[in-house]
């Protein structure tokens, strides 16, 4: 039983540990990425000025192909919505609910109006529901079925998890 139990606690202790490497190491990957896009922009650039078509053909090609790459790094990276939701079903199942107004499907970067996003409709305690926490102005609001992440300064949409509570 002692046995079970040290390495019960030698694994909780490790754990931690083996994640912490892999974070440091995806946001290195995602600077690397990000510069190696910087600068195949900045070559495409002077291809442009001062290339015949062959070097802009080129250099195209380079740009899309390091966009593509910074792009999947930073979905990669990114929370998605599929964290593990339906696994704990129980918590997120409040039955139905209905907002004073109608159902609108959000995207990242729409407008909205304060009556969306108002105080009553906030998700007060998103780690409890596995969302990452909201920073200075961000709430998470609920929709419908739907979590949004807006700016509550501007109005913005920032993020939008779908059929969240179904």
């Amino acid at each position: 039983m002692r046995k079970i139990i040290l390495a019960v606690l030698a694994a909780t202790v490790a754990v931690p540990t083996m994640a912490a490497p892999a974070a440091a190491q995806s946001t290195r990957e995602l600077r690397r990425d990000r510069a190696e896009y910087q600068d195949a922009r900045h070559e495409y650039r002077q291809a442009l000025r001062h290339g015949d078509r062959r070097d802009i053909r080129d250099e195209r090609r380079d740009l899309e192909r390091a966009r593509a790459d910074y792009r999947q790094t930073l979905r990669e990276r990114q929370w998605r919505g599929d964290a593990g939701h339906g696994a704990h079903r129980r918590p997120y199942a409040r039955g139905n609910w209905n907002a004073p107004f109608r159902y609108q499907a959000f995207r990242p970067g729409a407008a909205i109006g304060r009556p969306f996003y108002g105080q009553r409709y906030w998700v007060n305690d998103p780690g409890r529901y596995r969302l990452p926490p909201a920073r200075g102005y961000q709430r998470w609001v609920r929709h419908y079925d739907d979590v949004v992440l807006v700016d509550a300064r501007r109005g913005r949409v920032i993020d939008v998890v779908r059929n969240f509570y179904r």
